[in-house]
Protein backbone atom coordinates (compact mmCIF):
# COMPACT_ATOMS: atom_id res chain seq x y z
CA UNK A 1 0.00 0.00 0.00
CA UNK A 2 3.06 2.14 0.72
CA UNK A 3 3.34 2.59 -3.03
CA UNK A 4 -0.26 3.67 -3.99
CA UNK A 5 -0.75 7.53 -4.24
CA UNK A 6 -2.19 9.55 -1.39
CA UNK A 7 -5.62 11.07 -2.88
CA UNK A 8 -6.82 14.03 -0.81
CA UNK A 9 -11.01 13.98 -0.90
CA UNK A 10 -12.25 17.42 -0.36
CA UNK A 11 -15.94 17.17 1.35
CA UNK A 12 -17.57 20.19 -0.80
CA UNK A 13 -20.42 21.57 0.26
CA UNK A 14 -21.54 20.41 3.98
CA UNK A 15 -24.76 20.87 2.72
CA UNK A 16 -25.26 18.94 0.49
CA UNK A 17 -24.86 15.19 -1.15
CA UNK A 18 -20.61 15.33 -0.94
CA UNK A 19 -20.66 13.71 3.04
CA UNK A 20 -22.95 10.72 1.68
CA UNK A 21 -21.23 10.46 -1.59
CA UNK A 22 -17.80 10.13 0.05
CA UNK A 23 -18.83 7.85 3.11
CA UNK A 24 -20.77 5.58 0.20
CA UNK A 25 -17.46 5.61 -2.08
CA UNK A 26 -14.47 4.73 0.43
CA UNK A 27 -17.17 2.03 1.69
CA UNK A 28 -15.48 -0.20 -1.82
CA UNK A 29 -12.50 -1.70 -0.29
CA UNK A 30 -11.54 -2.38 -3.96
CA UNK A 31 -10.09 1.56 -3.79
CA UNK A 32 -7.81 0.62 -1.59
CA UNK A 33 -6.00 -1.53 -3.64
CA UNK A 34 -5.52 1.71 -6.07
CA UNK A 35 -4.91 4.68 -3.34
CA UNK A 36 -4.77 5.93 -0.09
CA UNK A 37 -7.99 8.41 0.30
CA UNK A 38 -7.61 11.13 3.11
CA UNK A 39 -11.11 13.52 3.25
CA UNK A 40 -9.93 16.54 4.00
CA UNK A 41 -13.23 18.58 5.49
CA UNK A 42 -15.03 17.45 8.89
CA UNK A 43 -15.26 13.95 10.90
CA UNK A 44 -18.27 15.21 12.83
CA UNK A 45 -20.43 15.66 9.70
CA UNK A 46 -19.15 12.50 8.27
CA UNK A 47 -20.80 10.88 10.89
CA UNK A 48 -23.95 12.06 9.98
CA UNK A 49 -23.14 10.74 6.83
CA UNK A 50 -22.28 7.39 8.17
CA UNK A 51 -25.80 7.54 10.06
CA UNK A 52 -27.96 8.54 7.32
CA UNK A 53 -26.46 5.83 5.00
CA UNK A 54 -26.41 3.26 7.79
CA UNK A 55 -22.35 2.57 7.01
CA UNK A 56 -20.48 0.06 8.95
CA UNK A 57 -17.47 2.93 8.52
CA UNK A 58 -16.01 4.33 11.44
CA UNK A 59 -14.26 7.97 11.33
CA UNK A 60 -10.88 8.60 12.21
CA UNK A 61 -10.24 12.67 13.43
CA UNK A 62 -6.29 13.31 12.11
CA UNK A 63 -4.74 16.89 12.11
CA UNK A 64 -1.88 15.70 9.27
CA UNK A 65 -1.57 13.41 6.30
CA UNK A 66 1.66 11.64 8.31
CA UNK A 67 -1.26 10.63 11.51
CA UNK A 68 -3.49 8.66 8.38
CA UNK A 69 -3.31 4.38 9.01
CA UNK A 70 -5.19 4.02 5.46
CA UNK A 71 -7.00 1.11 7.17
CA UNK A 72 -9.94 -0.34 4.96
CA UNK A 73 -13.14 0.32 7.10
CA UNK A 74 -12.22 3.75 8.88
CA UNK A 75 -12.10 7.08 6.89
CA UNK A 76 -9.27 9.11 7.76
CA UNK A 77 -10.13 12.92 7.97
CA UNK A 78 -8.25 15.92 8.11
CA UNK A 79 -10.54 18.13 10.42
CA UNK A 80 -10.49 21.66 9.68
CA UNK A 81 -13.35 22.19 12.44
CA UNK A 82 -15.49 24.52 10.36
CA UNK A 83 -19.08 22.98 10.29
CA UNK A 84 -21.62 23.79 12.91
CA UNK A 85 -23.25 20.48 14.06
CA UNK A 86 -26.69 21.72 13.63
CA UNK A 87 -25.97 22.86 9.94
CA UNK A 88 -29.07 21.72 7.88
CA UNK A 89 -28.65 19.62 4.59
CA UNK A 90 -30.28 21.27 1.26
CA UNK A 91 -29.94 24.30 2.33
CA UNK A 92 -27.12 27.02 0.39
CA UNK A 93 -25.22 28.28 3.03
CA UNK A 94 -21.78 31.16 3.44
CA UNK A 95 -20.98 28.91 6.38
CA UNK A 96 -20.94 26.13 3.90
CA UNK A 97 -19.41 27.70 1.14
CA UNK A 98 -16.16 29.37 3.01
CA UNK A 99 -15.28 25.63 4.62
CA UNK A 100 -15.98 23.84 1.00
CA UNK A 101 -13.01 27.25 -0.30
CA UNK A 102 -11.38 26.38 2.88
CA UNK A 103 -10.99 22.59 2.08
CA UNK A 104 -10.20 22.94 -1.31
CA UNK A 105 -7.28 26.09 -0.36
CA UNK A 106 -5.72 23.24 2.49
CA UNK A 107 -6.02 20.75 -0.45
CA UNK A 108 -4.23 22.44 -2.88
CA UNK A 109 -1.46 23.33 -0.11
CA UNK A 110 -0.82 19.48 0.31
CA UNK A 111 -0.39 18.61 -3.12
CA UNK A 112 1.71 21.56 -3.33
CA UNK A 113 3.97 19.85 -0.94
CA UNK A 114 3.92 16.74 -2.30
CA UNK A 115 2.08 15.16 0.98
CA UNK A 116 -0.93 14.32 -1.59
CA UNK A 117 -0.60 13.23 -5.01
CA UNK A 118 -3.94 14.58 -6.09
CA UNK A 119 -6.94 15.88 -5.25
CA UNK A 120 -10.68 14.47 -6.01
CA UNK A 121 -13.61 16.83 -5.26
CA UNK A 122 -16.70 16.76 -4.22
CA UNK A 123 -19.55 19.05 -5.17
CA UNK A 124 -19.73 22.31 -3.88
CA UNK A 125 -22.79 25.07 -4.59
CA UNK A 126 -22.05 28.67 -6.26
CA UNK A 127 -24.32 30.65 -4.29
CA UNK A 128 -22.98 29.47 -1.24
CA UNK A 129 -19.16 30.09 -2.50
CA UNK A 130 -20.01 33.70 -3.23
CA UNK A 131 -22.09 34.32 -0.22
CA UNK A 132 -18.80 33.42 1.85
CA UNK A 133 -16.94 36.31 -0.23
CA UNK A 134 -15.37 33.50 -2.84
CA UNK A 135 -16.18 34.41 -6.38
CA UNK A 136 -15.74 32.43 -8.92
CA UNK A 137 -17.56 30.54 -11.17
CA UNK A 138 -16.61 27.25 -10.26
CA UNK A 139 -14.01 24.67 -9.21
CA UNK A 140 -11.96 25.07 -12.25
CA UNK A 141 -11.97 28.82 -11.70
CA UNK A 142 -10.96 28.13 -7.62
CA UNK A 143 -8.23 25.94 -8.62
CA UNK A 144 -6.43 28.03 -11.13
CA UNK A 145 -6.84 30.85 -8.48
CA UNK A 146 -5.31 28.70 -5.92
CA UNK A 147 -2.19 27.08 -7.73
CA UNK A 148 -1.41 30.41 -9.72
CA UNK A 149 -1.71 28.38 -12.72
CA UNK A 150 -1.72 30.88 -16.32
CA UNK A 151 -4.53 28.55 -18.19
CA UNK A 152 -6.75 25.29 -16.97
CA UNK A 153 -8.97 23.48 -19.07
CA UNK A 154 -11.92 21.18 -18.24
CA UNK A 155 -11.58 17.50 -19.28
CA UNK A 156 -14.59 15.50 -18.80
CA UNK A 157 -14.13 11.55 -19.36
CA UNK A 158 -17.18 8.57 -19.51
CA UNK A 159 -16.01 5.45 -20.59
CA UNK A 160 -14.59 5.49 -23.49
CA UNK A 161 -15.04 8.91 -24.30
CA UNK A 162 -12.97 11.78 -23.65
CA UNK A 163 -13.34 15.70 -24.04
CA UNK A 164 -11.86 18.89 -23.31
CA UNK A 165 -13.58 22.08 -23.57
CA UNK A 166 -12.19 25.65 -25.27
CA UNK A 167 -14.47 27.40 -22.75
CA UNK A 168 -16.07 26.74 -19.82
CA UNK A 169 -18.86 27.88 -17.44
CA UNK A 170 -20.27 30.94 -19.19
CA UNK A 171 -23.27 31.74 -21.43
CA UNK A 172 -23.37 30.60 -25.67
CA UNK A 173 -22.78 34.40 -26.58
CA UNK A 174 -19.85 34.55 -24.32
CA UNK A 175 -18.04 31.64 -25.12
CA UNK A 176 -18.46 31.98 -28.83
CA UNK A 177 -16.91 35.42 -28.25
CA UNK A 178 -14.16 34.79 -26.07
CA UNK A 179 -13.30 31.43 -28.81
CA UNK A 180 -10.18 32.32 -30.95
CA UNK A 181 -7.37 30.36 -32.99
CA UNK A 182 -5.00 30.91 -29.61
CA UNK A 183 -7.45 29.12 -27.71
CA UNK A 184 -8.95 26.43 -29.61
CA UNK A 185 -4.78 25.64 -30.18
CA UNK A 186 -3.57 25.84 -26.55
CA UNK A 187 -6.52 23.54 -25.95
CA UNK A 188 -6.22 21.10 -28.37
CA UNK A 189 -2.22 21.07 -27.00
CA UNK A 190 -3.27 20.60 -23.73
CA UNK A 191 -5.63 17.75 -24.23
CA UNK A 192 -2.66 15.97 -26.26
CA UNK A 193 -0.27 16.05 -23.41
CA UNK A 194 -2.62 15.10 -21.20
CA UNK A 195 -3.02 12.07 -23.16
CA UNK A 196 0.63 11.41 -23.75
CA UNK A 197 1.37 11.83 -20.17
CA UNK A 198 -1.44 9.77 -19.23
CA UNK A 199 0.33 6.54 -21.51
CA UNK A 200 -1.60 7.44 -25.02
CA UNK A 201 1.36 7.96 -27.13
CA UNK A 202 -0.48 9.07 -30.39
CA UNK A 203 -3.62 10.43 -29.28
CA UNK A 204 -6.19 10.68 -31.99
CA UNK A 205 -8.36 13.99 -31.63
CA UNK A 206 -11.15 15.04 -33.06
CA UNK A 207 -12.32 18.74 -33.15
CA UNK A 208 -15.45 20.22 -32.81
CA UNK A 209 -17.28 22.71 -35.38
CA UNK A 210 -18.94 25.73 -33.87
CA UNK A 211 -22.23 25.90 -36.11
CA UNK A 212 -24.31 23.39 -36.75
CA UNK A 213 -22.22 20.56 -39.41
CA UNK A 214 -19.19 22.89 -38.91
CA UNK A 215 -20.65 25.70 -40.88
CA UNK A 216 -21.10 23.79 -44.01
CA UNK A 217 -18.50 25.70 -45.75
CA UNK A 218 -20.09 29.12 -44.41
CA UNK A 219 -23.95 28.29 -45.18
CA UNK A 220 -24.66 28.28 -41.19
CA UNK A 221 -23.09 31.05 -39.29
CA UNK A 222 -20.65 33.44 -40.13
CA UNK A 223 -17.93 31.32 -40.85
CA UNK A 224 -16.32 30.89 -37.45
CA UNK A 225 -15.18 27.61 -38.33
CA UNK A 226 -12.26 29.13 -40.44
CA UNK A 227 -11.99 31.97 -38.39
CA UNK A 228 -11.18 30.35 -35.23
CA UNK A 229 -10.82 27.10 -35.32
CA UNK A 230 -9.01 25.61 -39.47
CA UNK A 231 -5.32 27.91 -38.57
CA UNK A 232 -5.44 26.19 -34.90
CA UNK A 233 -5.58 22.66 -36.46
CA UNK A 234 -3.09 23.65 -38.68
CA UNK A 235 -0.63 24.66 -36.28
CA UNK A 236 -0.62 21.76 -34.29
CA UNK A 237 -1.06 19.14 -37.57
CA UNK A 238 2.69 20.76 -38.28
CA UNK A 239 3.85 19.41 -35.04
CA UNK A 240 2.49 16.09 -35.78
CA UNK A 241 -0.49 16.22 -33.92
CA UNK A 242 -3.05 13.46 -35.15
CA UNK A 243 -6.21 16.45 -34.68
CA UNK A 244 -9.10 16.59 -37.62
CA UNK A 245 -12.28 19.15 -38.36
CA UNK A 246 -13.75 21.19 -37.31
CA UNK A 247 -16.06 18.61 -37.94
CA UNK A 248 -20.11 18.41 -37.16
CA UNK A 249 -20.55 17.86 -33.58
CA UNK A 250 -23.64 15.91 -33.61
CA UNK A 251 -21.58 12.86 -35.70
CA UNK A 252 -18.31 13.63 -33.95
CA UNK A 253 -19.19 11.97 -30.49
CA UNK A 254 -20.83 9.07 -31.70
CA UNK A 255 -17.91 8.20 -33.87
CA UNK A 256 -15.58 8.80 -30.92
CA UNK A 257 -17.76 6.41 -28.56
CA UNK A 258 -17.30 4.04 -31.70
CA UNK A 259 -13.36 4.46 -31.15
CA UNK A 260 -12.40 6.76 -33.85
CA UNK A 261 -10.54 9.38 -31.54
CA UNK A 262 -8.87 9.07 -28.31
CA UNK A 263 -10.36 12.63 -27.55
CA UNK A 264 -13.02 15.23 -28.37
CA UNK A 265 -12.55 19.19 -28.46
CA UNK A 266 -15.70 21.07 -27.62
CA UNK A 267 -16.01 24.34 -28.25
CA UNK A 268 -18.32 25.35 -25.46
CA UNK A 269 -19.75 23.98 -22.10
CA UNK A 270 -22.99 22.10 -22.88
CA UNK A 271 -21.44 20.96 -26.72
CA UNK A 272 -19.00 18.36 -24.35
CA UNK A 273 -21.25 18.23 -21.27
CA UNK A 274 -24.55 16.85 -22.78
CA UNK A 275 -23.16 13.78 -24.94
CA UNK A 276 -20.83 12.66 -21.39
CA UNK A 277 -23.79 12.66 -19.19
CA UNK A 278 -25.98 10.78 -21.78
CA UNK A 279 -23.35 8.11 -20.60
CA UNK A 280 -24.27 8.40 -17.15
CA UNK A 281 -23.96 10.40 -14.56
CA UNK A 282 -22.31 7.84 -12.21
CA UNK A 283 -19.95 7.29 -15.22
CA UNK A 284 -19.04 10.66 -15.44
CA UNK A 285 -15.47 12.82 -14.43
CA UNK A 286 -14.49 15.71 -14.13
CA UNK A 287 -10.72 16.64 -14.58
CA UNK A 288 -8.70 19.52 -14.39
CA UNK A 289 -5.83 19.92 -17.03
CA UNK A 290 -3.45 22.52 -16.93
CA UNK A 291 -2.73 21.96 -12.95
CA UNK A 292 0.23 21.36 -11.98
CA UNK A 293 -1.44 19.37 -9.44
CA UNK A 294 -4.29 16.42 -10.47
CA UNK A 295 -7.33 17.09 -9.82
CA UNK A 296 -10.73 14.88 -10.50
CA UNK A 297 -14.53 15.57 -9.70
CA UNK A 298 -17.64 14.05 -9.47
CA UNK A 299 -19.84 14.98 -12.39
CA UNK A 300 -22.59 16.23 -10.67
CA UNK A 301 -24.01 19.18 -8.33
CA UNK A 302 -24.75 19.33 -4.72
CA UNK A 303 -27.99 18.13 -5.30
CA UNK A 304 -29.81 20.09 -2.48
CA UNK A 305 -33.01 18.34 -2.69
CA UNK A 306 -31.65 14.92 -2.02
CA UNK A 307 -28.98 15.85 0.81
CA UNK A 308 -29.20 14.42 3.88
CA UNK A 309 -31.57 11.16 2.87
CA UNK A 310 -28.78 9.41 2.07
CA UNK A 311 -30.17 8.45 -1.39
CA UNK A 312 -27.49 9.97 -3.96
CA UNK A 313 -25.16 7.18 -5.52
CA UNK A 314 -21.60 7.26 -5.22
CA UNK A 315 -20.92 5.63 -8.87
CA UNK A 316 -19.47 9.14 -9.89
CA UNK A 317 -17.21 9.73 -6.87
CA UNK A 318 -15.80 5.84 -7.25
CA UNK A 319 -14.99 6.82 -10.81
CA UNK A 320 -13.57 10.27 -9.89
CA UNK A 321 -11.08 8.27 -7.30
CA UNK A 322 -10.51 5.39 -9.32
CA UNK A 323 -9.03 8.41 -12.82
CA UNK A 324 -7.07 10.64 -9.64
CA UNK A 325 -5.43 7.24 -8.91
CA UNK A 326 -4.73 6.16 -12.14
CA UNK A 327 -3.38 9.63 -13.16
CA UNK A 328 -1.23 9.97 -10.31
CA UNK A 329 0.39 6.48 -11.36
CA UNK A 330 0.62 8.09 -15.12
CA UNK A 331 -1.75 6.40 -16.95
CA UNK A 332 -5.89 6.74 -17.49
CA UNK A 333 -8.16 4.07 -16.00
CA UNK A 334 -9.02 1.14 -18.14
CA UNK A 335 -12.49 0.72 -18.02
CA UNK A 336 -13.99 -2.63 -19.63
CA UNK A 337 -14.06 -2.08 -22.98
CA UNK A 338 -18.11 -3.17 -24.13
CA UNK A 339 -18.23 -6.12 -27.04
CA UNK A 340 -17.13 -5.54 -30.16
CA UNK A 341 -20.02 -2.80 -32.03
CA UNK A 342 -22.26 -2.53 -29.32
CA UNK A 343 -21.99 0.28 -27.16
CA UNK A 344 -24.26 0.06 -24.24
CA UNK A 345 -25.99 2.99 -23.12
CA UNK A 346 -28.58 3.58 -20.01
CA UNK A 347 -31.68 1.22 -21.04
CA UNK A 348 -30.46 1.20 -24.43
CA UNK A 349 -27.94 -0.25 -27.12
CA UNK A 350 -26.47 1.54 -29.80
CA UNK A 351 -25.32 -0.44 -33.07
CA UNK A 352 -22.23 0.47 -34.55
CA UNK A 353 -19.68 -0.29 -37.35
CA UNK A 354 -16.24 -1.87 -36.64
CA UNK A 355 -14.11 0.91 -35.19
CA UNK A 356 -11.93 2.39 -38.12
CA UNK A 357 -9.36 6.01 -38.76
Amino acid sequence: MSNQPIIGITMGDAAGVGPEIIVKALDHAALYEKCRPIVIGDPKRLQKAIDITHSPLSIRAIDTVKDAHHDVGTIDCIDLGLIPEKLPFGQPSPVAGDAAYQFIARAVELASTSEIQAICTAPINKAALRAAGHHFSGHTELLRHLSDADEVFVMMVAHNLRVIHVTADMGLIDAINKINEGLVERTIRCGYETLVKAGIPDPRIGVCGINPHAGENGLFGNREEEKKIMHALAMVQLDGIDATGPLPADTLFYRAIRGDFDLVVAMYHDQGHGPVKVLGLEAGVNITVGLDVIRTSVDHGTAFDIAGTGKADEGSMVEALYQASALASNKLANYEKPPRNVIEFPRQYIRTTPRGR
